[in-house]
């Protein structure tokens, strides 16, 4: 689960942060990013709500050439056309990664 809000950091720098019912209670990382629209950045997405949790990535996320490859051999094995890879061991499998 990700959440997102965009804040405006007062002179005091004294922030009350109000977290959606939604988060588990327990330990949590809290990230800060100044947001600089000069840099180009935009500012952290929120969701129509209000709640901060977002939905889907509003970033571009167009695989290249190898990952739309990859995607089309599993694709391919699901359908049957060429047979799935099984390990026994994780020993295995590293061994043909790194064949």
């Amino acid at each position: 689960m990700t959440i997102a809000q965009t804040v405006e950091i007062p002179a005091s720098h004294r922030l009350t942060i109000e977290v959606p019912q939604e988060v588990p209670a327990g330990k949590t990382i809290l990230t800060f990013t100044p947001a600089s629209e000069k840099a180009g950045l935009r500012p952290a997405p929120t969701a129509p709500d209000g709640n901060g949790i977002v939905g889907e990535c509003p970033l571009d996320h167009t695989p290249n050439a190898g990952t739309i490859a990859a995607f089309e051999e599993i694709a391919a094995m699901k359908r049957g056309e060429i047979p799935m890879q099984r390990f026994d061991s994780l020993e295995e499998l590293l061994a043909d990664l790194r064949s």
